[in-house]
């Protein structure tokens, strides 16, 4: 079997409205070398007819069946069957830009670095308006597990990391509120090379069909989900001793 450089994995459903534009933005940066790893989770408008499009061309695209569990587990689904060296994570309605495999390579290709989180652009739905001029001044990103768990800076769609990470974050807990945050973190706890670049490499749409969202609850709701998150934490390092 030829090496697989990077895998894109891509979580969809009920995507049509903007899937394509995505698809074409992720094409450009890839190359015969690399794949495309679809989980589609039940979409019942035309999300898997322009999937087809991009099948059976130079750049392999696998699209599977999801599990009808939700995002965490869609994703999770799609991760299962990623063989590249790199694993990029996209969702269905965002819009990278033509440098962005490119500019995460650069950092992610060195010894020393095994996950990467670059910056975006907040824009309206049509891509006409930018609504925040950068994800991570909006948020405070910054590395580091403690820093991660009081906030989460992490935003899947904007993340990169080296396959050998997948062991240690599949299977992603029902549990846990974000699956981006949980291999942010896994990753920061193993390896503590998380690195953010201030490069916005991706337009990041907002619109009224959105599956994540910027808002995260009351303090107690919040205070709640990082008790299981550091639950869930706990138990998946008491498999890495076993």
């Amino acid at each position: 079997m030829d090496r697989i450089r990077i895998s894109a994995a891509v979580a969809t459903y009920n995507g049509e409205r903007y899937i394509r534009e995505q698809m074409d933005s992720i094409w450009k940066n890839l190359s015969k070398e690399d794949e495309i790893i679809i989980s589609d989770d039940g979409s019942s408008d035309h999300t898997l007819e322009i999937l087809k499009e991009y099948e059976g061309k130079e750049i392999p695209v696998k699209v599977i069946k999801g599990p009808g569990l939700g995002i965490k587990q869609n994703i999770n689904a799609a991760l299962k069957e990623c063989r590249g060296e790199y694993i990029f994570l996209a969702d269905q309605d965002d819009v990278w830009t033509d440098d962005k495999v490119e500019k995460v390579m650069q950092y992610l290709s060195r010894e020393d670095c095994r996950l990467v989180t670059h910056d975006a652009k907040v824009m309206d739905a049509a891509l006409m308006h930018v609504q925040m001029e950068s994800f991570f001044a909006y948020r405070g990103s910054k590395a580091g597990f403690l820093n991660n768990l009081l906030k989460n800076r992490y935003m899947g769609c904007c993340m990169a990391f080296k396959s050998s990470l997948l062991p240690y974050v599949l299977p992603i807990p029902d549990e846990i509120e974000m699956h981006d945050q949980w291999i942010g973190m896994i990753n920061d706890l193993l390896h503590g090379n998380s690195i953010f670049i201030p490069d916005k490499l991706l337009l990041y749409r907002r619109h009224d069909a959105n599956v994540s969202d910027f808002s995260h609850g009351t303090v107690i709701e919040m205070l709640k989900k990082r008790i299981r998150l550091l639950k869930s934490i706990r138990k998946r390092q008491k498999l890495w001793k076993n």
